[in-house]
């Protein structure tokens, strides 16, 4: 198992991230969503190890980070909307400066993917645009070759020719079935191209966490007629938006043919996300 959380809780100031379990397998790809607020920050937070002193268990590979913080720090990379590299350094003197700390890092590598991505590594860091910065990171932590990549919402500021190469890049990472992948997105159009299980997070809780099979089976967006979408079992529906014309709804589903009238598809992950919220998180 890639990363093991058993009953973590962890307060931070007035928030508090409240018994979150769950387990990633080695090999896949995770998305962490929700609103602004919800606790993917610090989630991530206590991935790395910035945040201390929680409730609960969390593994890395197998490893502790109460006993083995340095061993797991070797192991992951990241990419953060805080940047934590020095701005008055050129890209390759924070490689130099940074890459020291970690066993496996690859200057040729880094520069490589410098080169790869369009970025000037003589070039200062604070004199880098934001997605530039982005950029640097995800080639600095894929230069020491993590087993984990831990990724806080690096795509916002990607343009679209550079999202592909993200997503074709991080596929490609967890295609040995050894590497995992972290992603807390608001995008959550990536998720749906390549996510492999979704955790659904709310006020520091776990509203949900399955794999996508498991969540393209659970529901259907339906629409049509008003009238029709009430004749539907009320326990299935999990809310429903009335229109003009036509009504929406996030409908739990079971291969039942109930709603053969109305027009049906596989919700993406912001469409399931919207009604469940609106629903009042009954999922």
């Amino acid at each position: 198992m890639m990363v093991h959380f058993n009953k973590v809780n962890k307060k931070i100031e007035k928030f508090m991230l409240k018994d979150i379990s769950f387990d990633l397998p080695k090999g896949y790809i995770l998305g962490i969503v929700g609103e602004n607020g919800a606790g993917k920050t610090s989630l991530i937070n206590i991935l790395l190890g910035l945040y201390k002193n929680y409730d609960g268990e969390v593994l890395i590979d197998g490893m502790d980070y109460k006993k083995q913080e340095w061993d797991i720090k070797n192991e992951i990379g990241f990419v953060l909307v805080d940047d934590l590299f020095d701005k008055d350094l050129s890209l390759i003197q924070n490689g130099d400066q940074y890459g020291k700390y970690y066993e496996n890092y690859e200057r040729n590598k880094f520069l490589q993917y410098c080169e790869e991505f369009g970025l000037d590594y003589s070039k200062k860091l604070k004199k880098m645009s934001k997605g530039e910065k982005l950029k640097f990171q995800f080639a600095f932590a894929l230069s020491h070759n993590p087993k984990l990549l831990v990724l806080d919402e690096p795509t916002a500021n990607f343009d679209p020719m550079f999202q592909k190469k993200f997503r074709e890049i991080i596929t490609g990472f967890v295609s040995d079935g050894q590497h995992s992948v972290i992603l807390a997105t608001h995008l959550t159009t990536d998720l749906d191209q390549i996510a492999d299980y979704v955790f659904f997070m709310n006020k520091g809780k776990m509203v949900f966490y399955w794999d996508k099979e498991t969540m393209n089976e659970k529901y259907r967006m339906v629409s049509g007629e008003d009238y029709k979408i009430n004749l539907l079992k009320k326990e299935k529906i999990v809310f429903k938006e009335k229109g003009q014309y036509s009504s929406k709804a996030l409908v739990r589903h079971h291969r039942w043919n109930e709603y053969s009238e109305l027009e049906v598809w596989i919700p993406t992950i912001e469409e399931i996300m919207y009604y469940i919220v609106k629903g009042g998180y009954h999922v």
